[in-house]
């Protein structure tokens, strides 16, 4: 383990431009022909990703040119560069070294174009998902089962307001106080109001990140970065980002989510990707963010069969509370007394359709009867014809799980990618204008971060493993 310490702007460049990700992206940006006229380029494509994800480490791109210019700096990164490529005098770097707006005009004319991003997209999450693989996440021969499953093999996610260069709102206008002259004020079109997971507002572009990460301090690794359109589509967006990365990550067991996902979130996740979804439940009423005491929501069910230890079967009904499956009888005064029932198993069942179907074996405490039953997690067709959100309100792993307790608390990393990523901007705010920029900007620091963390591992291999 790398022991929390900390990561010179050197390493970070040192670690960039050792990771092949950033020569794969650099090559989809495209190139005119010569016969197309114009100056040829002067930096090759791929040092314009480089560019970009050295903003998320010296915090703004006018900072980038200025440490570049230094030429011990410089010469840093074309040793670098030619440590990598040494037979490939194609890819070494030129002088004098890049400047602002070399990148800001490869950016705009080139990466952000809606076919060379998509590309970029792929290529990122693929190579991100094999760097994942390598530092031992989502590994399909690793610890861990869908009963107990491994940290290791669990994403995580969560929605991110990026605060914008410019707060005021499209469409605000100001009177010059010399002149009177009324002039629309500066703003970022794609602006937006969200809502947050604390119910408070906050203007400006919303992504989504998807990550995993080792027990490394510096072990993270941001899978995936995608927009979100409009206020309220952030669940829709992040389970877009799954069903890219799931096949890519064969090993992953589940991803723990707030309460953005919602049964049919859950259902996806459950029977098209069979993934574990661990997601806390709302309340009925209250909760922490409301200022009253939070009440748990309790549901019917249905009828299930109680199988005894002596061979006898009963038949209950079953409820839910919380999430977590029980019992309800009524005691000696006639009130109705929940007891809830322990999870020790949960199966994954494949379908002939390439889909699945899920259960939870549960025992029956002694002071209800004792016994085992067998609970369906994902919504059937007899669900649906009751109208009955079976997804919504019964979990394959509670919040009163213990696995629950050991899981769950990883989602608080996505708060601390959040916090780093404020931190890379100047002011806390965006470094550009508009959607398609900040999502390059994201990029670019899920390319710093990755980088550290694949670096790191490397460093740390025994001679003659590191790849």
């Amino acid at each position: 383990m790398s022991e929390g310490r900390g990561v010179s702007a050197f390493e970070h460049i040192e670690a960039l431009v050792a990771n092949p990700a950033i020569y794969a992206l650099g090559d989809l940006i495209p190139v005119p022909p010569p016969e197309a006229g114009g100056r040829p380029r002067h930096y090759p494509g791929y040092m314009v990703v480089l560019y970009g994800a050295l903003v998320s480490v010296y915090r703004s791109a006018r900072r980038v040119q200025t440490e570049l210019s230094h030429p011990d700096v410089w010469a840093f990164v074309q040793r670098s560069v030619r440590r990598q490529f040494p037979n490939d005098p194609s890819r070494w770097l030129p002088n004098p070294p890049m400047r602002r707006y070399h990148y800001a005009y490869a950016r705009d004319r080139y990466v952000v174009a809606p076919d060379v991003w998509k590309a970029i997209e792929e290529t990122f999450e693929s190579i991100a998902s094999r760097q994942a693989i390598e530092l031992g996440l989502c590994d399909p021969q690793a610890q861990g089962s869908v009963t107990h499953p491994s940290l290791d093999r669990m994403l995580y996610a969560d929605g991110k307001v990026v605060t914008p260069l410019y707060t005021a709102k499209p469409g605000t206008l100001r009177a010059d106080r010399a002149t009177g002259e009324v002039r629309e004020v500066r703003s970022d079109p794609d602006g937006h109001l969200h809502i947050t997971g604390s119910g408070e507002p906050a203007w400006g572009i919303k992504f989504v990140l998807v990550a995993a990460r080792t027990r490394d301090v510096h072990g993270r690794m941001i899978l995936g970065v995608e927009w979100v359109p409009q206020p309220g589509g952030e669940a829709k967006v992040a389970m877009e980002c799954v069903e890219r990365l799931a096949p890519r990550l064969p090993g992953a067991q589940g991803i723990i989510y707030d309460t953005a996902f919602r049964g049919v979130h859950l259902q996806a996740l459950l029977r098209e990707h069979g993934l574990l979804p661990i997601v806390p439940v709302t309340a009925a009423t209250g909760g922490k963010h409301s200022g009253k005491p939070r009440v748990e929501r309790t549901v019917l069910v249905g009828p299930v069969e109680i199988k005894r230890s002596d061979g006898t079967v009963k038949k209950v009904q079953l409820y839910a509370r919380a999430g977590a499956p029980g019992i309800v009888e009524l005691d000696e005064s006639g009130d109705a007394v929940f007891t809830e029932i322990r999870r020790v198993k949960t199966l994954r069942r494949p379908n002939t359709d390439g889909t699945w179907r899920w259960y939870n074996d549960y025992e029956v405490p002694a002071e209800a009867g004792g016994g085992m039953v067998r609970i369906r997690l994902d919504t059937t067709d007899d669900d649906r014809a009751k109208r009955f959100n079976r997804t919504e309100h019964v979990r394959p792993i509670p919040p009163v799980d213990p696995d629950y307790a050991r899981l769950y608390p990883r989602r608080s990393d996505a708060e601390s990618i959040n916090r780093a990523l404020d931190d890379s901007m100047w002011l806390g705010r965006a470094h550009t204008v508009g959607h398609a920029r900040q999502r390059f900007d994201l990029l670019g620091y899920a390319l710093r971060v990755n980088s550290v963390a694949v670096h790191l591992r490397r460093a740390q291999a025994p001679p003659g493993l590191a790849a």
